[in-house]
């Protein structure tokens, strides 16, 4: 029988201890865990929206696998002329392209960024292969910043609030309505995996999916269990640290290497990015209502089997976007598949806590159940129909396995 690994991921009520505690159980496997960790901490203590703190964590990691591979070669190279010598600091490599992309994409933490690496290279020798290193990440990451610095993540917000002249709307703007025009890592589009709509308001789907979000979502008086409620607290949290969790638990696994777990980061965070781009080409091109409109506008939809309420109201605030698909399943639904595909589904048992939830602690052994809980949250929750979080899954699934396909490649 396997030894099973226990990793367990604590979040404070503030996310900016929750990625530097949710390693805190965690034996020690490398550089690039340790970056990672630091990474997470910079976004999450930074006004960075979640689908942005993607980006910058896909960047970072995969300029870290870059400068890692151009020193160990343990996998094919890839159109990068990096020009790496024999010798170089992997450690100084990885401290190197971290550094010089959270600078740049993070300055208002360019301080921080550049105590941790400081303090790393404090406990490097110094000699010709720290030197290297270095030399090796800042060209990795400069290389890959400039790859990137025509995906689209510039480009201005037009997004135009539908109404009347003289009418009030509410007046928030919608997140990321720019996202559907980045370029993509793994995809060919944004518009690849685009689902087809959500159902038509006449049909008996949409009638059950929202019959049963109206009773089970709603703030007061709900069918949800206690357990229901506490997995809609606990899955309010977004962003990378929440899935980072499951990667670092596999990239501290035995028998693993700093190039192997390298790779693996790259290949979640990219998949993670393309996945929001996915989700929010979707979102904004079908433009569908969430629940909370649907409800206190049912009397329009056509559908005598639904019901208005004029006052209802769901147990979490609504994200401001479209509701459909599921953003959080395409993203859990993303890792789960990129992890399956690295490392199969003996994941031990993780365990993980959330700021959200104090006092919860939920635990899978499962790599389907976890992405399935993130689903499901999301219904209890109150801003997302159920047939929205089974095509989100299948978006993110397909992100996933298209990035296995096209970024494990054999080893030389």
């Amino acid at each position: 029988m396997k030894q099973s690994r226990r990793t367990t991921a604590v979040f404070s009520l503030l996310l900016f201890a929750a990625c530097v505690l949710s390693n805190a159980a965690v034996v020690r496997a490398d550089s690039v865990t340790e970056w990672n960790v630091r990474a997470c901490d910079i976004v999450a203590t930074t006004n960075i929206d979640t689908p942005s703190a993607n980006r910058v964590l896909a960047i970072m990691h995969t300029a870290i696998y870059e400068a890692v591979n151009a020193i160990t070669k343990k996998y094919p190279a890839s159109g990068l002329k990096l020009n790496a010598t024999g010798g170089g600091s992997v450690d100084a490599a990885v401290a190197g392209a971290s550094r010089a992309t959270l600078v740049k994409l993070v300055p208002a933490k360019a301080i921080d960024v550049e105590v941790a690496f400081q303090k790393v290279m404090a406990a490097i020798p110094n000699g010709a292969s720290k030197d290297a290193g270095v030399l090796i990440g800042e060209r990795a990451a400069n290389a890959i910043l400039a790859s990137r610095a025509e995906d689209g993540f510039a480009t201005a917000e037009t997004y135009r609030p539908y109404t009347i002249a003289g009418v009030y709307v509410p007046t928030a703007i919608p997140l990321v309505s720019h996202w559907p025009n980045r370029k993509p890592w793994v995809m060919t589009s944004a518009s690849q995996f685009r689902p087809g709509p959500p159902p038509d308001l006449k049909s008996d789907l949409w009638a059950r999916d929202y019959n049963e979000i109206k009773a089970i979502g709603r703030k007061d008086n709900s069918t949800r269990t206690k357990e229901q409620t506490d997995i809609a607290r606990f899955w309010e949290v977004t962003g990378p640290v929440i899935y980072h969790v499951l990667v670092k638990s596999v990239a501290d696994s035995p028998g693993r290497d700093v190039t192997r777990n390298a790779r693996m980061f790259m290949m979640v965070t990219q998949a993670t990015d393309d996945a929001m781009i996915a989700v929010f080409d979707a979102k904004y091109h079908y433009n569908f209502w969430r629940p909370i409109t649907a409800i206190r506008n049912a009397d329009i939809d056509g559908n005598n089997a639904t019901e208005r309420d004029g006052s209802w109201t769901p147990f979490i605030n609504t994200p401001m976007h479209p509701e459909y698909p599921c953003a959080h399943c395409i993203s859990s639904a993303a890792v789960a598949t990129v992890l399956r595909g690295v490392a199969g589904d003996d994941i031990g048992e993780i365990s993980l806590t959330s700021p959200t939830a104090p006092g919860v602690v939920r635990r899978w052994t499962r790599l389907d159940d976890y992405r399935d809980e993130v689903a499901n949250a999301r219904i209890w929750a109150g801003f997302h129909y159920r047939f929205s979080t089974v095509v989100g899954k299948e978006m993110g699934t397909k992100i996933g396995e298209l990035t296995i396909a096209t970024q494990l490649k054999p080893r030389k």
